[in-house]
């Protein structure tokens, strides 16, 4: 399984739109397009990636890396993160997040954070397995988890 990140653009943008999670998951986290326009309205700190297994596109994850905020713990986020409904359980998130823990430390990140609802179980059981832990903050809703690099 050789997983990779590519930049989002013209070429996978559609791609990247036409993947879903599943109906019970849709709470958790926004649409690709959504976030698309987040990134779009961010540029200066957004990076979106198209998610790709062996050349097919498998998923999406958007990252928040802000050199210039003053809190170096509050730096770099895993902003988004999703694999098409069509393709979880085959191993692909699991095999995702370490390459994009790898992407983050490859760019100087000393931490990864991210934010999300405490019932978002399977997505909780994969980031705990990673090395994410609570860091007893809430952000908004969410919980806030925390990897050190």
């Amino acid at each position: 399984m050789r997983i990779e990140l590519i930049e989002l653009s013209e070429n996978n943008l559609q791609q990247c739109f036409d993947l879903n999670v599943a109906s019970d998951q849709k709470q958790y986290i926004a649409s690709n397009e959504e976030s698309w326009k987040t990134a779009k309205d961010n540029e200066k700190v957004a990076r979106p990636f198209a998610i790709y297994c062996d050349d097919r596109i498998v998923g999406f994850t958007m990252f928040a890396f802000d050199d210039d905020y003053e809190d170096p713990n509050d730096r770099y986020w895993l902003w988004r993160f999703m694999i098409d409904e069509g393709l979880q359980g085959n191993g692909y998130g699991t095999a995702a997040l370490q390459v994009i823990i790898q992407y983050f430390k490859d760019h100087g990140a000393n931490n990864i954070r991210l934010s999300t609802k405490e019932t978002n179980f399977n997505a909780l059981s994969i980031y705990r397995k990673a090395g994410f832990r609570d860091t007893g903050e809430m952000n908004e809703e969410e919980i806030v988890l925390q990897l050190e690099l």
